[in-house]
């Protein structure tokens, strides 16, 4: 299984939910892992959720970027019941700090071989307007 999320040509929506980990000063995760992979599984099922890529590292600092078709789909799953339990225990126990992002995802490509050399061509014409010189 890859570690990418196989998401469609874009235009979808990105959610990036970077974190730190409280220190585990007793050596126990306190139920963190385990609601971290019920998370990354609700999230996967829940309807126009693309999918989602995860690591967190030694530090404990940790970056989640979960796809999504639209907003509201990210409004389902931000209000989903279990997904709230575990923002409030997040937010009680387990992060030091937190940043949250949405943003729209307009082009994107894979690689080793990247976007090649014509990728200013295959940008929609909006896009190119808003380009700075």
């Amino acid at each position: 299984m890859s570690r990418f999320a196989d998401t469609p040509e874009p235009p979808y929506y990105a959610v990036i939910f970077t974190a730190q980990r409280t220190p585990e000063h007793d050596g126990g995760d306190h139920g963190y892992d385990a609601m971290a992979k019920r998370m990354m599984d609700l999230a996967l099922a829940q309807p126009g959720c693309l999918g989602a890529e995860s690591t967190r590292d030694a530090g404990g600092l940790g970056i989640t970027v979960a796809y999504f078709h639209d907003q509201a789909a990210i409004a389902a799953w931000r209000e989903h019941a279990e997904h709230l339990t575990a923002q409030r225990l997040g937010r009680q126990r387990w992060y030091a700090h937190y940043e949250l992002r949405i943003a729209r995802v307009e082009r994107a490509y894979s690689g080793p071989e990247g976007r090649g050399h014509d990728w200013p061509d295959r940008i929609s014409p909006a896009f190119n307007q808003t380009r700075r010189p």
